[in-house]
């Protein structure tokens, strides 16, 4: 997620999503450039962002964090003076210790790189290369490419049987959702904001009409990877986009029951509340999108409170 640039919108003002450029995969099989295995591999994140912590949920679900170590990123992005993502004395790199930003982890694959830089960043500690910095891709290789490795490796988040009514629910919460508050909160036009805005709450609505009958978004028995990719945008929901983005027709915690009640539930799985950090997401939208809160001031609130019952249980059921 995000640029060094300022978001870049078309000539109609919608917010346009760039390419990620490293697109390597590590597979388990002989004759593979990058295959598993432990210690070899780091993932750079930022707390803040939704694209980086979908991997982050993935390490704890499968129990590879053990495998896989990982850094973040200093939470502040400084669009406007082009640095991007940055290291630091709270935030430095453990494997490059005179790096200043995480442009200087992509330039070890091209010297003169000068192209978009992006968390999350699958690195590969034993080429001093970057594998692959696509969110989509990073979960798809932790979910099937480590099982030898990993805690959990008969959860299957992205199972053969389920996999064409993932990639299905994926191409609609993406461009509605995931993408859809960043086409609200960028867009530089009234008619691009509309046509976000309603891209938003129409999703929305779709998946608390989902969720108000089974348990899960695909699979009414286990978590899908469907469901982490819904999952991160909708913890952010209200704490940020309500009011950054101005997606502020409703909220997941008071007109929801169904949303919030899931947003809980993954939220108090073991492993997944230690990678939520409401102050460090907060801080990044309100603070580094000046372009949008000019006066960099991050609010306080609102108040929720994720470790309520999240009563889904009796879902399971039917």
């Amino acid at each position: 997620m995000a640029d060094t640039k300022n978001p870049i919108t078309n000539v109609k003002g919608e917010f346009i999503r760039g390419v990620t450029a490293f697109r390597n995969w590590i597979k388990d099989e002989p004759s593979a450039e990058y295959q598993p295995e432990a210690n070899r591999y780091h993932l750079y994140v930022a707390l803040a962002c939704p694209w980086a912590h979908r991997t982050l949920v993935l390490l704890k679900l499968k129990g590879l964090d053990h495998v896989i170590s990982y850094s973040t990123v200093d939470t502040l992005l400084e669009f406007e003076k082009g640095c991007g993502w940055a290291f630091g004395e709270k935030y430095p790199d453990p494997h490059h210790p005179t790096f200043t930003h995480l442009k200087d982890v992509y330039k070890l694959n091209e010297s003169d790189y000068n192209g978009r830089v992006t968390v999350p960043v699958l690195f590969d500690l034993k080429t001093q290369k970057i594998v692959n910095n696509e969110s989509s891709e990073i979960i798809r290789m932790l979910n099937s490419e480590f099982n030898k490795l990993a805690r959990h490796p008969d959860l299957d988040l992205y199972s053969e049987s389920l996999r064409s009514r993932i990639d299905e629910l994926n191409e609609q919460v993406y461009p509605k959702l995931n993408n859809g508050v960043y086409r609200a909160g960028f867009a530089k036009s009234q008619e691009a904001y509309n046509n976000a805005y309603e891209d938003v709450f129409s999703m929305l609505d779709i998946l608390e009409n989902i969720l108000s009958k089974q348990r899960y978004l695909i699979d009414n028995k286990q978590i899908t990877e469907a469901d982490v990719r819904a999952w991160t945008t909708l913890l952010r929901f209200d704490p940020v986009y309500v009011t950054h983005f101005k997606c502020n027709k409703k909220m997941i915690s008071k007109d929801y029951p169904n949303l919030f009640g899931f947003v809980r539930e993954i939220y108090q799985i073991d492993g997944i509340k230690e990678t939520v950090n409401l102050d460090e997401i907060k801080k990044h939208y309100f603070a580094s999108h000046l372009m949008i809160n000019p006066t960099g001031i991050i609010p306080r609130g609102p108040e929720i409170n994720y470790d309520l019952p999240h009563g889904r249980d009796h879902l399971q059921q039917k």
